[in-house]
């Protein structure tokens, strides 16, 4: 089966096409660096010819309202039409839990879009809606320091490993469209701050988090359900506590890649 990874060298991208490729199926690692660009449209038609599904884990190099907006819109529009034209069958898009609560943000009202151009199309597809990566959590850590200070919400969240997402999405892509959102989680409840806490202190950071409630997430005020699943979500097998046994906080601390 030939499969188009878009945004494939980014953290989950390569994990999905590392393990698809030891699947034996052929895996196309699209982003700029191949000269596959879903903003543009660069390399798209040439990338999808046969292909059956596309993976569409590409993110906003921005975070910036209009520009997130502009990156979902003509990374989607690009996508479904070259997808359409190449007769692709399975069109799987990675999301976040919590977009749909999340719409005071410019971010998740382009992530939402993006999910829309998906349902609105006509290709067969896939939504997996994602709790918090431990691995963003020294991201999610860096957007809310102030002076060696993290002030983040105690809301629950259930987060999960990059690992555990990139073998959910592999799973989905070889099997039959959903036509609808499904969801994955980490398998524990905890706050916010304590599981932001928890990695910091695994990478020997001596930032003080603290709890306050009023602490925007990303310019969002959370309550205890906005970060957690909705419904029966898959739930992923690595905890935080394995996480950080293996070392994997400590690798995490290098710049995250994203991809477009």
């Amino acid at each position: 089966m030939k499969i188009v990874v878009i945004g494939g060298s980014g953290l989950i991208g390569s994990k999905v096409v590392g393990l698809l490729r030891r699947g034996a199926h052929q895996v196309v690692a699209a982003s700029p660096l191949s000269g596959v660009n879903s903003v543009t449209g660069d390399g798209l038609p040439e990338a999808m010819e046969g292909a059956q599904v596309v993976i569409d884990v590409a993110n906003s190099p921005s975070s910036d309202d209009a520009a997130a907006l502009d990156f979902f819109l003509r990374s989607g529009n690009n996508l479904i039409a070259a997808e359409t034209a190449a007769g692709v069958k399975h069109h799987v898009v990675l999301s976040i839990v919590g977009t749909d609560r999340m719409l005071d943000s410019g971010y998740f009202r382009a992530k939402l879009l993006q999910e829309d151009l998906a349902r609105s199309s006509d290709l067969p597809y896939t939504i997996l809606r994602s709790t918090q990566f431990f691995e963003y959590m020294g991201g999610i850590a860096n957007s809310s320091t102030e002076s060696q200070v993290v002030k983040l919400s105690p809301a629950l969240i259930r987060p999960v490993a990059a690992d555990d997402v990139a073998e959910s999405l592999g799973e989905i892509a070889v099997v039959a469209p959903f036509n609808r959102v499904t969801e994955i989680a980490g398998p524990h409840e905890m706050s916010l701050c304590d599981a932001v806490r928890r990695v910091l202190a695994a990478q020997h950071d001596d930032r003080f988090v603290i709890a306050d409630a009023q602490a925007p997430y990303f310019g969002i005020r959370l309550d205890d359900r906005t970060l957690l699943p909705s419904g029966r979500p898959r739930v992923a097998p690595t905890s935080l506590d394995e996480w950080l046994s293996l070392g994997a906080a400590i690798e995490a601390r290098s710049p995250l890649r994203r991809s477009a």
